[in-house]
């Protein structure tokens, strides 16, 4: 079965981006860029993929699952398909239908698509954010990777947005930059949906 990843980046103290959505103070430091270009480039926006090289971003992910938030700022700057190599689902209530055949808009419930998706055929599916949605896929996710960024910025939107509901996760793997950012890779225990206890 394939497996649902919240691969994001974050701060110190548990946020995704501003309180406006924007995430501008979380660079792309050149040492992580180098990493992610070699080990997740299909993570990288499909118009980027020149400047950073990237020929045929091939990996892990062949579908990606964002909220409004998320696809929101790209929407504004006239990227209809920010992430045209992968299969794109945004989960939202009040979009119209994309006009991209690789973009779908779901306004059903995100849980019970994600857990259909994959039982699909294909390749692990990413959770590019943002808070909300991870909040609500909470219980489907298998794997949290963590940019995690050497700055606090007070207030946000944050990792999850969630009812008090504690999940366990165990961490497999620490790759520290010299930058300061240090990615972070966990799994959800097994014995059941994630991981209570």
């Amino acid at each position: 079965m394939r497996k649902l990843v919240y691969y994001v980046a974050g701060t110190l103290d548990g946020f995704i981006a501003a309180p406006d959505g924007s995430y501008d103070f979380l660079p792309l430091e050149p040492d992580v860029a180098a990493h992610l270009v070699a080990t997740y480039p299909q993570t990288l926006p499909t118009f980027a993929h020149a400047q950073f090289g990237i020929d045929r971003p091939e990996g892990r992910f062949d579908a990606v699952v964002m909220g409004r938030s998320t696809y929101d700022p790209g929407l504004a700057a006239g990227i209809t398909s920010p992430y045209a190599h992968l299969q794109q689902y945004v989960f939202s209530r009040s979009l119209p239908p994309a006009a991209e055949p690789e973009v779908e808009i779901v306004a059903g419930d995100a849980v019970a698509f994600v857990r259909e998706l994959k039982t699909r055929d294909g390749k692990d599916i990413w959770l590019a954010g943002g808070g909300q949605l991870a909040g609500q896929l909470l219980p489907e996710v298998d794997e949290l990777i963590l940019k995690l960024n050497p700055v606090v910025v007070g207030s946000g939107v944050p990792l999850v947005t969630r009812d008090f509901d504690p999940r366990r996760f165990t961490l497999v793997d620490t790759r520290p930059f010299h930058t300061g950012v240090v990615i972070l890779r966990y799994v959800r225990p097994e014995g059941g949906p994630g991981g209570e206890g």
